[in-house]
Parts: C-alpha cells; sequence; structure tokens
C-alpha cells in the first residue's frame, strides 16, 4: 500500500465521489450537546490538587487552575489563552493532567479533547467530531474569543487534521477560528505508511493480538479504501499543503514504531521553506507519545522556549 507522502493539491476538500453520504450532518436547531456546559468540579484529582475539571461532555473536558478558574456567569470575558490538548488512544488521566500542569501554570486554561479508534477506522465519525469541536469554539461564549494553541499526540493529531479540513471546507464560517490559532505543538505525529498506522492501532487495541489486529486492519484499510485511505489521505495533504501558518514545534525520536522521523524532518524542512517558524526537538531513543516521562528536562525546556518566544505573556517556566 502506498505511503501516505504528499500528492497533488486538491485544497482541503474532501472528494465528494467515493459514493458516501456527506460526512459532515448539519447540526441540529438545538445547540449541540457539546455546547451545553456543565461546571462541575472533577473530585477524582490527587488530594491537594489545585486544578479544576469541568466536564463538557464524555470526551471533552476543560482543565483550569482552581485558584483562577472561570465563572460560568463570566465565561464570555475571560481572555486567558485555551490550549487544546488532544492526547494519543487511550491516554490515562494522571498523564493528561501531567501535561495539562505544563500549560496551567504560565496561565493557560486547557481544554482536553479525547479521541476515539472509531474516529479514526471510519472517518465520517471523525468528521462529525471535528465538526462538533469547532461548533464549541465558535459559538460557546467561554471560549469564542480566546486566542487558541494545539497540543496533539498520535491520533489525537490526527482529530485536529480533521478540523483543518472541516474549516478548510467553511473557510468563511471558520476564518476567525483559524486565525486565533497561535501555536501548534505535535508529539509523536503518526506519519508514513499505512502498515504503520495498523501497527498503531494494534498496539493500542490489544497488546496480546497485535499481529491479527493488523493484518485484520490492513484488510479492512484494502477493502474500504476510498471510506478511509483516501480520507488519510486528504488529513496528511493538510500538513503538507496548507498547514496554520503560526509557529510549530515538533517532539519526535528515531526508533519510533509509529512515526516515520525521516517525515517528520522532510515535513519541517517543507514548512519552513514555506516561511513558517518551525522547531524539531528529536532524540535517538524515546517512546510514542511518552517524551516527556523519558526526557523531562529537555522537554519542558523546549516546551518553555517555544512558549516564551511566541506567547510572550508566559511568566515563569514551568516545572512538574
Amino acid at each position: 500500500m502506498a505511503d501516505l507522502l504528499p500528492k497533488t493539491p486538491r485544497g482541503y476538500m474532501v472528494d465528494q465521489n467515493r459514493g458516501v453520504p456527506n460526512p459532515l450532518p448539519a447540526l441540529s436547531s438545538s445547540r449541540s450537546h457539546f455546547l451545553q456546559m456543565k461546571y462541575t468540579t472533577d473530585s477524582s484529582l490527587p488530594p491537594g490538587g489545585s486544578i479544576d475539571v469541568k466536564k463538557i461532555s464524555s470526551s471533552i473536558s476543560l482543565y483550569s487552575r482552581s485558584s483562577v478558574g472561570p465563572d460560568p456567569n463570566r465565561a464570555a470575558e475571560t481572555t486567558r489563552p485555551l490550549l487544546l490538548l488532544l492526547p494519543w488512544l487511550g491516554s490515562k488521566s494522571s498523564a493528561i493532567i501531567r501535561y495539562c500542569q505544563l500549560y496551567l501554570e504560565p496561565g493557560f486554561d486547557v481544554l482536553v479533547i479525547e479521541s476515539s479508534v472509531r474516529h479514526f477506522l471510519w472517518p465520517r465519525h471523525g468528521m462529525a467530531y471535528a465538526s462538533e469541536i469547532l461548533e464549541l469554539l465558535k459559538n460557546e461564549k467561554a471560549f469564542s474569543s480566546r486566542p487558541l494553541y494545539v497540543h496533539a499526540f498520535s491520533i489525537g493529531a490526527y482529530t485536529f487534521t480533521l478540523m483543518l479540513l472541516h474549516m478548510g471546507q467553511h473557510s468563511q464560517q471558520y476564518r476567525g477560528t483559524m486565525e486565533r490559532i497561535k501555536g501548534q505543538v505535535y508529539d509523536s505525529l503518526v506519519i508514513g505508511s499505512i502498515e504503520r498506522m495498523a501497527i498503531g492501532v494494534a498496539k493500542m487495541i490489544s497488546s496480546h493480538w497485535q499481529p491479527v489486529v493488523k493484518s485484520s486492519l490492513l484488510l479492512y484499510f484494502s477493502l474500504l479504501k476510498r471510506y478511509t485511505v483516501d480520507y488519510y489521505n486528504d488529513a496528511i495533504n493538510v500538513f503538507w499543503q496548507g498547514p496554520p501558518t503560526c509557529p510549530a514545534l515538533f517532539f519526535y525520536c528515531e526508533d519510533d514504531p509509529l512515526s516515520d522521523h525521516v517525515l517528520i524532518a522532510r515535513l519541517i524542512e517543507t514548512w519552513q521553506k514555506r516561511g513558517l517558524q518551525v522547531v524539531g526537538k528529536g532524540w535517538k531513543s524515546s517512546k510514542h507519545a511518552g517524551h516527556l516521562r523519558r526526557h523531562p528536562q529537555e522537554y519542558q525546556d523546549a516546551l518553555n522556549n517555544f512558549l516564551q518566544q511566541h506567547h510572550p505573556d508566559t511568566p515563569l517556566k514551568s516545572k512538574l
């Protein structure tokens, strides 16, 4: 199966000649369930924790410092930057909180957007999910005017590319949202062949049946190419042909079986040639979506330098 390398751009439009119904069903006239924001503090945090967690849906939560948490009655007045954290599949809450802390200390709020394997295996679901996330960012008063930053891992980066696809398809509607994105961080971006993607999903679904799951996924992708692989190509092409123009930081390693570091380096070079401010932080040996755990000081230094350079209001270096 061909690698997911840059191809002739078709813009952001998904090919509508695949015989697939519109993958972006219109939202109902009533507000999306994502927009019915529930301010309920999560009590599952460690004792003494100073982080409030507001559940917006089963897969989206707002993390904020208790001392500066948004008042639901004055949510529209907040101007703190909002970090969109899109974690890897199967990430644990303790790991998510650790990354949140890197942004909460400098004064960000963090919107955690979790992805499901079904968003990847059937991209129509992923596109619908991306659409509702964008509606939340555009229409919810608590988020509609904030500067946005992105920190995406693995499958989370895939979800973000679907958001970019949808914004490209509806450029007038989401121009303001795109312009609010001020910085982007990618950790363990899954890029390369379909086989790499299958390996990644197999590792996350089953620890004992990975070869069987991998083979089944490759067969699935082969049989349903125009409903799956073609969408993946569109998503990858967003990164190659028309990424957000804000500064970017990439974390990667050379021994990641899910990510081709050669393509990451080529992608960074491509963006730099387009005039984007892009830096990469790589290691000879690390772990997929585990760089912070393996190399905590280097990871934090790279992230802090990026934030201080491109978000001038970042007060101090965050430390875990």
